[in-house]
């Protein structure tokens, strides 16, 4: 069978399942190793049969609700590679928001401390280890499959000097040495309500970790939490910085005020939704 005839087999079976059939394409480039460009040039070329089992099969799952990144086992975060699997949240560009607000934050601190509760797959940890330099990185999680994800993704990125992983729930588990001295704490929390996950797309609320999804019954509970803890830690002026959901914006700015953070700012992300929220620790207790 030709790569043609091969990718409209695929691209078929996922119309059919309502899936986007421009993932055939995607799956083939990974199976094959080659860019979709090269593809493209040699439509007429005959796959290998065993390569061709591979790339149905991983059609198939797609088909029944498996998100690409799971398939493909990495996803790209901030123009760096990840490794990704069930068990960590799928990076998504809107994080990237959040990871360039602290960037800017940083870029005239010397030798920062950052903290990254719920690190996931580590790409919020990663990606401003590896952009800035001369910064350390504690990334924590409740639950091992993360942490380990993150150690894989640090040493894949050459960050595993500067990136410190440590099982946490919240700040509790964090060695008292740190306190008063970091520089930035910054999280994507669990931040949809418990009622609302019924309604997520299959593919989110059948594969990704709940854990990493429900932010209680108002889903506001981590941001409540966080910005408690993080005042033992964060220097003065230290800052503070979370992802939100499109229509959290007053109420986490009502928390962090209520905990007197100041300097609150708002930032969108290219939909034009509110996605991330910064302020500053102007005391430390």
């Amino acid at each position: 069978m030709t790569y043609f005839e091969v990718l409209n087999i695929a691209k078929d079976i996922l119309k059919n399942n309502n899936k986007p059939i421009q993932d055939a394409e995607i799956i083939l480039s990974y199976i094959l190793k080659k860019d979709r460009t090269y593809i493209h040039c040699h439509l007429n070329d005959k796959i290998d049969e065993t390569l061709e089992k591979s790339f149905l099969n991983m059609i198939k799952e797609r088909a029944l609700g498996r998100p690409l990144q799971y398939i493909l086992g990495e996803w790209e975060f901030y123009g760096l590679k990840f490794i990704v699997k069930e068990g960590v949240l799928i990076p998504r560009p809107d994080t990237e928001v959040l990871v360039e607000k602290c960037l800017e934050i940083l870029k005239n601190i010397k030798s920062p401390k950052i903290i990254d509760i719920g690190c996931g797959s580590g790409a919020i940890s990663i990606a401003i280890a590896y952009n800035k330099k001369d910064s350390t990185v504690y990334a924590l999680d409740i639950d091992s499959t993360p942490l380990e994800i993150t150690r894989l993704n640090a040493e894949k990125n050459n960050v595993q000097d500067r990136v410190y992983i440590k099982k946490s729930d919240l700040l509790k588990n964090l060695d008292d040495d740190l306190k008063g001295r970091v520089d930035l704490i910054v999280s994507n929390p669990p931040y949809i309500k418990e009622e609302e996950i019924k309604d997520l797309m299959d593919e989110v609320k059948n594969f990704e970790p709940k854990l990493a999804l429900s932010g209680g019954e108002d889903g506001l509970y981590f941001y409540r939490e966080i910005s408690k803890e993080a005042k033992v830690y964060l220097k003065k002026n230290g800052y503070i910085a979370f992802e939100i959901g499109y229509n959290q914006r007053m109420d986490v700015k009502k928390i962090l005020e209520g905990e007197g953070y100041k300097n609150i700012e708002i930032f969108k992300d290219l939909a034009g939704l509110d996605r991330v929220i910064i302020a500053k620790y102007v005391d430390n207790l």
